[in-house]
């Protein structure tokens, strides 16, 4: 992905809401199928993480990996997460 596709993706996902939640249990098999579900749906989706700043680093890159998804964006607790759907 370089750059000018990322920047199409983060303005997209300007408007959207965050459709997973990583809570304190952290990363647990249940949220990496509803983040694998919300990626088929949408393909760029929003997922709030709540932890520190090197745990949410943490968890992003393994809901990357886990999913074969890449980071678009981070800010704060809010990580923008892309995988192309062949589908559509």
């Amino acid at each position: 992905m370089n750059n000018l596709d990322k920047k199409k993706l983060k303005a997209s996902a300007h408007k959207l809401k965050p459709v997973v939640m990583v809570g304190q249990s952290g990363l647990t098999q249940g949220v990496m199928n509803e983040v694998d579900m919300a990626l088929n749906a949408h393909e760029l989706i929003k997922v709030r993480i709540r932890a520190e700043r090197d745990e949410r680093k943490i968890i992003t890159e393994e809901i990357c990996s886990g999913s074969n998804a890449e980071l678009v964006q981070q800010i704060g607790q809010i990580s923008i997460i892309y995988r192309q759907n062949p589908v559509k």
